[in-house]
């Protein structure tokens, strides 16, 4: 996978995680609620560095889908709870890639802090701690 490849992944992934999170936090609550809409400002900054940089590098960014097919429905603070921990699964997967890809410093600086923070954030939405983060 060449860096833009990765990039433009990442991209998705995020675009995929503002819908999810989206769809999470309107059954979520009080600090859950908070965490989520917290969560999401994350989502949203990382997205636009991430178009900054394809747009840098002469890239079309990939656009965002109108709708996601969810895993699974979400019907309850449960579920929804459930959903963000999958999200950020998923994305330490593909800041991984990340990672591996970069070229460039700037990139592989954004991967690597990006990667810890998402890691972090599986934490603190129920996941277990795993040795090495985003692999799969």
């Amino acid at each position: 996978m060449t860096e833009n490849e990765a990039l433009q992944a990442a991209l998705a992934g995020e675009h995929a995680a503002l819908y999810g999170v989206g769809v999470a936090g309107g059954k979520l609550s009080g600090a859950r609620f908070r965490a989520a809409t917290t969560l999401y400002e994350q989502h949203r900054r990382r997205r636009d560095t991430l178009t900054e940089l394809l747009l840098e590098f002469g890239e079309t960014p990939a656009a965002a889908e109108p709708a996601y097919e969810l895993p699974r429905a979400v019907t309850n603070a449960a579920t929804a709870a459930t959903l963000v921990l999958l999200i950020e699964q998923r994305l330490a997967a593909v800041y991984g890639d990340l990672v591996e890809s970069a070229e460039q410093a700037k990139v592989r600086t954004f991967a690597v802090q990006t990667l810890i923070a998402t890691a972090s954030s599986e934490l603190s939405w129920g996941g277990a701690p795993v040795a090495f983060p985003g692999q799969v």
